[in-house]
């Protein structure tokens, strides 16, 4: 390649290591809260936000990053400072390997790891099993004992659910459940399968909204297999010292929220249609005398956001993909042996499912922006490297005698032949992975990156067809943009003929 392709190469490349290695920009004192992607922990997450900036310190709610893994992960490694969490997650899943007996046990674990744990904060929002009322009530089914002498029912349970070692496959232990129709799925959409009967039986959250929406039967749990979850927030240890302002702000949710609050908050927005925001801000108001307000964003600032935080995740990682995969697509072509495995690593990566890229990130780039970055960035290098193979191999033979019969060498028949020869074929493949790029980058915000997918998320999760519109419109229009700006620029930069020739 000539110098200036080659420093533009680095360019772009050292332009992806900055944004991974820098990550979103945040203030040095900032405390970062972290919430799961689920309704009341998003609740919580914003109640203490609030209460943290009432206290005049500077604070950032980083919402919906996932399950458990996630948030436990983030904390440990500095990516958040506290999160919601349940002791019985943490004696019976994160950390059940130590064999927990109490809460003194589980404290001195946490310190081990440099955490603390808050105070019970007042509720017990403990697993249970459920069906809709009619169903349940035409069986005869009122324990999951009894779900014994029904092997046919259909089970639906929420992802985190049907793995976790307090979840499905401890409790078809515990109660040598027969039933082998069990899917795994979005908990929020559970309840919609339930109450559509395509599934008979899910997992409950014993203060979710739904519970009384939908006039759902709560199976008894006669064997006593779910332990207590008391809900606390997980929070590291130098908070102590770093910000203690912000555990006199947790100091102040202890023991205030008891069952039946929690599940009003969680149906005021579930149902009523209240921001967490402003659920949160009213029950500080009202509970501890405050005089929280908060600001909702209008659409078109959220859009703005989520736009640029989506065209920062594409391009960046789309530019980095371009700068490598070209040069590869060559090698690969004029490298046969090499070609082979080029081009099967590229498809091995392209097969690996979206989700467990992302996870496969976040051991080694944690939360945010990074493993978003580099996941999108390895699934752009498949179309563009076997287009520029393609386009190179497509190059008739005359030609490339003519240039040898000239005397050419190998660098100038690639500068002055062939890399211009098949620009038609290689553009198409940059096309292709712009729209896919486009495509993927919304399961960023699983992870916290943001982007379109934010709004689609929380639309599943609020059942709120608007803003599941939200992300999913914007995102569509991206994609028609990001295809027709490549058309665009082909009709610009490559001469018809080879327009013609690409087509063929």
């Amino acid at each position: 390649m000539i110098p200036a392709r080659s420093k533009l190469a680095a360019a772009l490349m050292a332009a992806a290591v900055l944004l991974l290695c820098a990550g979103p920009a945040q203030a040095a004192d900032e405390i970062r809260i972290g919430s799961k992607k689920f309704t009341e922990s998003v609740i919580l997450g914003e109640a203490l936000r609030l209460l943290v900036r009432e206290a005049g310190l500077t604070v950032r709610h980083r919402r919906e990053l996932g399950g458990t893994a996630v948030l436990w992960n983030a904390l440990l490694r500095g990516e958040i400072d506290a999160y919601p969490e349940y002791t019985g997650t943490l004696r019976a899943e994160t950390l059940a390997r130590l064999n927990l007996a109490d809460g003194a046990a589980l404290e001195k674990a946490l310190a081990a790891r440099g955490l603390r744990m808050s105070p019970p904060l007042g509720f017990n929002n403990t697993y249970a099993l459920g069906m809709a009322e009619t169903r349940a009530a035409a069986l005869g089914i009122a324990r999951i004992s009894d779900l014994l002498q029904h092997p046919g029912l259909r089970f639906g349970f929420g992802n985190e659910f049907i793995n976790r070692a307090d979840g499905w496959p401890a409790l078809k232990r515990r109660y040598q459940l027969p039933q082998r129709d069990v899917r795994g799925l979005d908990h929020d959409l559970g309840y919609r399968g339930l109450a559509a009967g395509e599934i008979d039986v899910m997992d409950l959250y014993s203060t979710d909204a739904e519970i009384a929406y939908y006039g759902l039967r709560v199976l008894a749990d006669d064997l006593g297999h779910f332990p207590t979850y008391d809900a606390v927030f997980l929070y590291r240890a130098d908070l102590e010292t770093r910000a203690p302002a912000a555990i006199g702000a947790l100091a102040q949710l202890a023991g205030r929220i008891d069952e039946k609050a929690m599940a009003r908050l969680n149906t005021a927005v579930k149902l009523g249609g209240q921001s967490e925001s402003a659920a949160a801000a009213g029950f500080l108001n009202a509970r501890l005398g405050l005089n929280i307000e908060v600001a909702e964003a209008s659409i078109w600032a959220r859009l703005r956001q989520r736009t640029v935080e989506h065209l920062t995740l594409v391009m960046i990682s789309l530019s980095a993909a371009i700068a490598l995969a070209i040069p590869l697509g060559i090698l690969a072509y004029h490298k046969p042996g090499a070609g082979r495995f080029i081009l099967g690593a590229a498809g091995m990566i392209q097969t690996l499912p979206a989700l467990a890229l992302l996870v496969f990130m976040i051991p080694v780039l944690g939360i945010g922006g990074p493993p978003a970055v580099v996941a999108l960035f390895l699934y752009s290098l498949l179309p563009i490297i076997r287009n520029t193979h393609a386009g190179l191999a497509g190059i008739g033979t005359p030609l490339r005698q003519s240039a040898l019969a000239l005397g050419m060498g190998l660098r100038d028949r690639l500068l002055r032949i062939e890399l211009p020869l098949a620009a038609p074929v290689i553009l198409a493949g940059i096309k292709t992975a712009a729209v896919i790029n486009v495509g993927t980058a919304t399961l960023g915000a699983l992870i916290g990156a943001g982007g379109y997918g934010q709004p689609i998320l929380t639309g599943i999760r609020l059942d709120d067809t608007g803003l599941i519109l939200e992300g999913a419109v914007p995102a569509a229009l991206l994609a028609l943009a990001a295809q027709g700006g490549f058309e665009m620029a082909e009709r610009l930069w490559i001469p018809r003929g080879l327009r013609a020739r690409a087509e063929t």
